[in-house]
């Protein structure tokens, strides 16, 4: 049975997907040390990573700021298993368990997920025989718990969990802008996980950080509202303040983020009447935005054979609908400098095939090619 009474006094995760990066590319390990200091200082313990992320580094960079750094006892792990982005077979899918065990130095997983469940790929969790597999790790004591990170439809999460009702945890996609997307459908999930009995841990609270830096409708409602929090705050704030969750994570990358985040759910309590009221008028303005929702996951880049920088395209796109200083090319051709620009798309799909937002990524790159006149 996992315990979900700290969440209510300390729901933040520390999510490693967008770790700090220096210069040439590599992660600051320096500076997530010290935010991992602060976190752990303020009571978090919950850190989440993935086989995929960053190449295996996330990894890694967890091993150097945290378990050569701190008692065993002192941290939560959660990392991911991927098949279909990093593997080809079943033996390949399985090894990444193991690979991930000596990335990170630690001799069990606190939390263990089958990675980014959808309808373009479950059948391969299946045919890989791996929910039986992370069954025999637990069993083993390799794994305290297990569940799986999900990006799908309604029915699909209800035919998982009725077909694998051991299953501990899912980590869903929820915040304020997706609560009634029905591309994402964050509240249904959400149900159907509470209805199951199963706990959730949250991802994309901020939305791949579009919340942190929203449209000019939705920066003014917060900052007109009077109270103190940034636009970033009012996303974690909303999600940690349903019920029925482990964990809220935060892919913080930069210690000024860990900083505000950290203030921001001190002494955390769920969000007022009024305090909703702002959300509401918040969600009403995205909804009559057009921006792409994208939340730079980069999974579609993966396997790109044109190497198309999709989510800095789209997200030079969205910020031209926002301040006028992004209102250029030059902004373009810096994101597309070595890479795949929005006409060099060949059409296979294989972006498609993997988006968790499940996004209509050639025709909205169609749409882009006009940052090339």
């Amino acid at each position: 049975m996992i315990d979900l009474s700290k969440s209510r006094t300390f729901p933040l995760g520390f999510g490693l997907m967008r770790l700090p990066k220096l210069s040439d590319g590599s992660i600051d390990i320096p500076q997530v040390c010290d935010m991992t200091d602060l976190f752990l200082e303020a009571g978090g313990t919950y850190f989440d990573t993935a086989y995929v992320y960053d190449g295996g580094h996330s990894e890694e960079a967890f091993k150097a700021a945290v378990v050569d750094r701190y008692p065993r006892d002192r941290y939560t792990i959660a990392t991911k298993l991927h098949a279909g982005m990093a593997c080809s077979d079943e033996k390949s899918a399985k090894q990444e368990f193991y690979t991930s065990m000596e990335r990170t130095g630690v001799s069990y997983f606190d939390y263990y997920l089958l990675h980014c469940l959808q309808r373009s790929n479950e059948s391969k969790y299946e045919d890989y025989h791996l929910w039986d597999f992370v069954r025999e790790q637990k069993e083993k004591g390799l794994i305290r718990h297990w569940g799986f990170s999900f990006h799908g439809d309604p029915g699909l999460l209800e035919k998982l969990l009725t077909r694998y009702p051991d299953a501990e945890l899912v980590q869903l996609q929820i915040n304020y802008a997706d609560w009634d997307n029905p591309g994402v459908a964050s509240r249904q999930n959400w149900e159907i996980c509470k209805a199951h009995g199963k706990p959730v841990v949250i991802m994309e609270p901020v939305k791949g950080g579009v919340l942190a830096d929203p449209i000019p409708e939705v920066k003014e409602i917060f900052t007109d509202s009077g109270y103190p929090y940034s636009c970033a705050g009012w996303a974690l704030r909303y999600a940690a303040g349903l019920d029925n969750v482990l964990s809220v994570l935060s892919g913080m990358s930069s210690l000024e983020q860990m900083k505000d985040n950290l203030e921001t759910l001190k002494g955390f309590h769920s969000l007022t009447e009024e305090e909703m009221a702002f959300i509401h008028k918040a969600q009403e303005a995205l909804n009559a935005d057009k921006s792409i929702p994208c939340t730079a996951c980069h999974y579609c880049t993966g396997g790109c054979p044109m190497n198309v920088a999709i989510p800095e395209i789209f997200n030079v796109i969205n910020r031209r609908k926002g301040s006028v200083e992004f209102r250029t090319k030059r902004e373009y051709g810096i994101v597309t400098l070595g890479k795949g620009k929005a006409s060099d798309c060949i059409a296979c799909g294989q972006c498609e095939s993997v988006c968790p937002q499940h996004l209509p990524i050639i025709d909205l790159l169609k749409d882009c090619t006009s940052l090339e006149a």
